[in-house]
């Protein structure tokens, strides 16, 4: 399975840079970068929260699941 982050899209719907953006939720530009480039394992419930606050979206406009080959391996879990 793969989780695809779409926070680039939301920000250039939303019109803010990523500074912007880490600085309003109180992450580095770095971290941001982590989760914009899909490098991110993780995200905090409470980091999610602020970036659907700042940018006025669902927490679906932001994560998207897509499936992938993988998926049948992994249901055997």
């Amino acid at each position: 399975m793969a989780i695809v982050v779409n926070l680039d899209v939301m920000m250039a719907k939303r019109k803010i840079g990523a500074g912007d953006l880490a600085e309003k939720i109180g992450i580095t530009a770095a971290n941001l970068s982590i989760l914009k480039n899909q490098k991110a394992k993780a995200i905090r419930f409470s980091t999610l929260n602020k970036i659907c606050k700042i940018l006025d979206c669902q927490p679906g406009d932001i994560l998207e699941f897509v499936p992938s080959d993988d998926d049948e391996d992994e249901s055997a879990d």
